[in-house]
């Protein structure tokens, strides 16, 4: 099984910046060929996409968060980092970690999240 740990969260002021990070542990094997996803939950609305890393290293950031949100892994891909700049309060949140390892091992994972809070 693989476990994903988010951590960085807090209370930033608007304006401010934040990297969150994703740590996985236990059988990380197919974290090769994963896609690595960021997703945003806020108060009473549904979880969505902010970025992606996918298997060949490409990105994808949410026209949301472009220019304001980067996202990166260690190179040994068991850390996966959001750095977020510029946050407003419609970021705010929590943010999961996600791992896509459908294509080849037929499952995905998802950490418990970590909250990110922006005061205006």
């Amino acid at each position: 099984q693989l476990q994903l740990v988010e951590s960085g969260g807090g209370l930033v002021q608007a304006g401010g910046s934040l990297t969150i990070s994703c740590t996985a542990s236990g059988d990380t094997r197919c974290l090769a060929t994963a896609a690595m996803l960021w997703y945003h939950q806020a108060a009473d609305e549904e979880r969505t996409v902010v970025a992606a890393i996918f298997r060949d290293g490409s990105l994808y950031v949410d026209s949301d968060f472009e220019g304001r949100f980067t996202i990166s892994r260690s190179s040994d891909m068991k850390t996966l980092y959001l750095r977020m700049e510029n946050l407003q309060p419609d970021d705010m949140g929590i943010y999961y970690c996600h791992m896509d390892c459908s294509r080849n091992w037929g499952t995905e994972y998802r950490g418990k999240g970590t909250l990110v809070a922006v005061s205006s």
